[in-house]
């Protein structure tokens, strides 16, 4: 190919054409993804997130609805003194600014309070060791009842005047009553009570077959014991 040639090839219409048309298309096609993506994220929309803490999850729903927001309930908590199915807490807060069409993020209160398993403390700690575990745990601890056995040893629990063992779950809202020992035994426990011997048996006991305590007790009838000799019969065995 001589130069003559590629420069009038460059000169084509038809070249310049077909440059031009994809110069245009890249330029609209750069123009569709700036709009395209201000219109998906809501570029330049700002939308202050209401206060819907304490209120029921029908009515904070309605509330983020009108307001172009979602909502997600994520956790649920418990405290005595809300209705239950009222929101805790929100994410994000009250007051930030979001888009349309943010998820907000809920936690709402339970219907019941939660149940937490005993712990093995039963025959196994201590009064105090137990009492500082159970409060850890969120238990709720009436006075300690005072039964007969090993002193501050822990010996049951009662809720509701049942006992509970390690292992079942209880409300946090119900009180514990640790069973502990007094340091005093039981009326009703039995002893193995051992007569001593006396002294005066012992040696009766220890002399038995040995013949120095021995003695023999016979009584005498009377009339019945040997007649001694005279001395006049004596005699007269002398003289015969």
């Amino acid at each position: 190919m001589t130069l003559s040639e590629f420069i009038n090839k460059f000169k084509s219409k038809y070249l310049w054409g077909n440059l031009i048309a994809m110069f245009l298309v890249f330029i609209l096609l750069c123009v569709g993804v700036k709009f395209g993506i201000d219109i998906y994220t809501h570029h330049g929309e700002a939308i202050r997130v209401p206060d819907i803490r304490y209120k029921k999850i029908e009515d904070a729903t309605r509330i983020l609805d009108d307001a172009g927001l979602q909502i997600v309930v994520t956790d649920t908590g418990y405290v005595r003194s809300l209705p239950a199915d009222c929101i805790l807490e929100q994410t994000p807060v009250f007051g930030e600014l979001v888009k349309s069409g943010h998820v907000i993020y809920v936690t709402i209160n339970s219907d019941h309070s939660p149940r937490i398993t005993v712990p093995d403390v039963i025959d196994n700690c201590s009064l105090r060791e137990a009492m500082a575990k159970l409060t850890a745990m969120g238990f709720k601890l009436g006075s300690p009842e005072y039964i007969p056995g090993e002193e501050d040893w822990v010996y049951g629990i009662l809720v509701k005047g049942k006992h509970v063992v390690a292992g079942d779950k209880v409300s946090i809202d119900d009180t514990l009553i640790i069973q502990v020992g007094n340091g005093r035994r039981d009326a009703s426990d039995s002893f193995d009570i051992v007569d001593p011997i006396s002294h005066s048996e012992e040696d009766v006991i220890e002399g038995e077959g040995t013949g120095e305590s021995e003695t023999d007790n016979f009584e005498v009838v009377p009339g019945t014991e040997p007649a001694e000799p005279t001395h006049e019969h004596q005699q007269n065995e002398v003289v015969e």
